[in-house]
Parts: structure tokens; C-alpha cells; sequence
């Protein structure tokens, strides 16, 4: 029998996530680092690929019949209504972790990352940025680490780090026991001011000196990680970020193309928070679940 799904209210505690992220953080021993204080940081959706990972990770479980495509359709237009609007709050994050943990709880860690493995392949390799990626390589090519920071799950964020020959992921941490998932965070999402608590544990135990380290993010959100660092990057930036990195001199890379298509089109992550409009998807995902 599945084991049903609990979660417990940690509060908003980005030291603790981000703690977590970094003892969880693995490497990918691809290439070694020949500059071992420095290191390069970039957020996933709409800056290391088009639209939100989590979103096509849904899609790959709605074609293995995981929940509905009536599901799918309802979660994706929440999470486009959510980016046009711009906002996030406590209610929304707080939705995203139940509606996240509602799926893995039970789940054995062994088949959640097969099910990574095989739906990136399917679902996102196409969706990488060409650009932002050879900003990556150019770092390892220069002998720095490169780490992928994402409220997406660190399962998740390790194979897509695996596939693009980086160092390694921070992603949120689910808690586990015996291989399974218990339905708990380790601290909370991984976002916000908790991808800066990740970067920072992240280079005490890697002994990394962040102002010779560099930050790449699409969202305004990610301020706290881009601050922490001595070179923050905007990448295919929204509008409030772009402002900043102006007036702060940051370098402006934008590799999108048109009009802003991936707000509706390819739904799109504005953060951790993109994820809680789903919340039809995520009541219906507990009561598959729970039956």
C-alpha cells in the first residue's frame, strides 16, 4: 500500500533548505576543476531552458497515465495565469510543496529518478537554451565548477545537470527513509533567499570564494543568489530584473527570440511559486493517491 502523504509546516526557512541542498549536492565528476575557488550558478527555467522543468516533468507523468491530461491542462493554465500576474506569496509556495509532495510520497527514490532520466530525455533535452548552456561551458572550460540552483527537485536537477556535462545540481530536498519518500521537505522549496543559503553552504564546503564566483538567473526572485556573488548575470531576464541589472551594470544576456511567447504558450516558471497554479492539479494528484 502506498504510503499516505504528510507534510509538516517548517515556516519559511531558507538557512535550512539551503543547508540541505548543499549536503545533498553531488559531483559529477565530468571535468576537474583546475580553479577550485571559483564557480559558476545558474537557475534552470527560462535561464538554463524555455519554460518550467516541473511543468514538462507533469507532462512526461500524465503520458505514463500517472494523473489526467484534464489535470496536466489545469495545472499548466495555472501556472501561465500565475506568471502573468507577476506576484508570489506564502500561500503560493506553501501550495507548491503540497502539490509537489503529494506525488512522491510512497515513491521510491530509485524509480522517481529512472522517471527523471527518461522524461528529460523525452521532454526537455529540446527545451536547453543553446546560449546559456556554452555561458556553462565556457566556465568548466575554464576550470570552474558549474551548479545548477532550482526550486525544481534535486533528482530532477541532477539529471539534467548530468546531461548538460556540468558539475553538479542544488535542487529542494524531499526526506527519506529506506529508499522512500517519506511526504516531507528538508527544510522548504529552494527559492528565493534559500538558492542563496544553498550557494553559500555550497562554497564553505567547497571552499569557494564567492566574489570570484558567478550567478545567472531569468528572475527578479533570484536577487538574494545573484547578490552573493561577485559576477551576477541576468539571462533572458523578466522585466524587473532587467531594470535592475541596468542600473547595477550587470551583463544583459537574452537568448529568447519574437514576442514573450513562453508565458502562456510554454507555460513558465516565475520562480518557486509558478508551480502553485496547480492547485487543482495538486488536490486531485492527493486524492489519486490517497485511493
Amino acid at each position: 500500500m502506498r504510503r499516505f502523504w504528510r507534510w509538516r509546516d517548517d515556516g519559511d526557512d531558507p538557512l535550512r533548505a539551503g543547508a540541505a541542498a548543499a549536503a545533498a549536492a553531488e559531483h559529477d565528476q565530468i571535468r576537474p576543476a583546475d580553479d577550485p575557488a571559483a564557480a559558476a550558478f545558474f537557475d534552470v527555467d527560462n535561464t538554463m531552458m524555455r519554460g518550467a522543468s516541473i511543468y514538462y516533468f507533469a507532462r512526461g507523468l500524465a503520458a505514463r497515465k500517472l494523473f489526467t491530461v484534464r489535470d496536466l491542462a489545469m495545472f499548466a493554465w495555472g501556472q501561465a495565469a500565475f506568471r502573468i500576474r507577476g506576484s508570489e506569496n506564502a500561500e503560493h509556495i506553501s501550495t507548491a510543496r503540497e502539490a509537489a509532495l503529494a506525488f512522491v510520497a510512497g515513491q521510491k527514490v530509485t524509480d522517481l529518478t529512472r522517471l527523471c532520466e527518461e522524461i528529460y530525455d523525452e521532454m526537455l533535452a529540446d527545451r536547453v537554451w543553446h546560449g546559456t548552456r556554452s555561458l556553462a561551458l565556457q566556465h568548466l572550460d575554464a576550470g570552474r565548477q558549474v551548479w545548477l540552483v532550482t526550486a525544481t527537485p534535486v533528482e530532477l536537477a541532477r539529471v539534467i545537470a548530468h546531461r548538460l556535462g556540468l558539475t553538479g545540481a542544488l535542487g529542494t530536498v524531499a526526506e527519506t527513509e529506506d529508499g522512500v519518500y517519506t511526504g516531507r521537505l528538508v527544510g522548504n522549496l529552494l527559492h528565493g533567499p534559500a538558492k542563496a543559503a544553498a550557494v553559500r553552504a555550497l562554497a564553505q564546503r567547497e571552499g569557494l570564494d564567492l566574489a570570484r564566483c558567478a550567478a545567472y538567473s531569468d528572475s527578479v526572485n533570484d536577487l538574494p543568489m545573484l547578490s552573493a556573488v561577485g559576477e551576477p548575470h541576468a539571462v533572458n531576464p523578466d522585466s524587473d530584473l532587467r531594470d535592475h541589472a541596468k542600473a547595477q551594470g550587470w551583463p544583459i544576456h537574452d537568448f529568447r527570440t519574437g514576442r514573450k511567447f513562453t508565458m502562456v504558450a510554454l507555460p513558465a516558471a516565475a520562480g518557486a511559486g509558478a508551480l502553485a497554479g496547480g492547485v487543482a492539479a495538486g488536490i486531485a494528484l492527493r486524492k489519486h493517491y490517497r485511493g
